[in-house]
């Protein structure tokens, strides 16, 4: 049974991520999720914080690893032997994106395969920028994320509606 990674930001996990990992898992023989740690926008958590929130939310799941990388994801794919690439799908406009990557994937790295998996119901409205905004005004975050990350999310904000200075900038559901 071939491997795959399920590469993003995971800033921070959520219950959309833990699903989508959970059900690729039972694919593949292993699954790397695999942190992206210098993405093109500002990060909440630094890549070791995603990474122990990451090992601690899915440390239930005997046959997948969390690694950290920098650079294109196909390189990282072909480091540790994955035969596929996992993305998640919420909505229809992640749709075009993923379409887009996978043709991206398909030019760098024609030995790869791209797969999507659709996001179960109860998670498709969850994003991570949604998770961290509704964090930040004192929202709660309770089954869209794990405890643990509402935890670091309550302590990263503080006060509600408070983020402080070391905020990540957000662009608001409304704009």
């Amino acid at each position: 049974m071939p491997s795959a990674i399920y590469p993003g930001t995971f800033d921070p996990v959520n219950s959309g991520h833990i699903d989508i990992a959970t059900r690729a898992a039972r694919l593949f023989e292993h699954l790397t999720v695999a942190i992206y740690a210098r993405p093109l926008k500002s990060l909440l958590f630094n890549t070791e914080e995603r990474r122990a929130m990451i090992e601690d939310a899915l440390a239930h799941i005997p046959n997948l690893s969390v690694e950290t990388y920098n650079g294109l994801t196909v390189d990282f794919a072909r480091q540790v032997h994955a035969q596929a690439i996992v993305r998640g799908l919420r909505v229809i406009s992640d749709f075009e994106l993923e379409f887009q990557m996978a043709l991206t994937t398909k030019k760098l790295a024609p030995e790869l395969e791209f797969v999507c998996l659709m996001t179960s119901q109860e998670y498709a409205f969850i994003s991570a920028s949604t998770v961290k905004e509704i964090a930040m005004l004192g929202g709660c975050v309770d089954g869209m994320v794990p405890a643990s990350v509402a935890a670091a999310l309550q302590s990263r904000f503080g006060n509600p509606g408070n983020a402080g200075t070391d905020s990540v900038r957000l662009v608001s559901l409304r704009d």
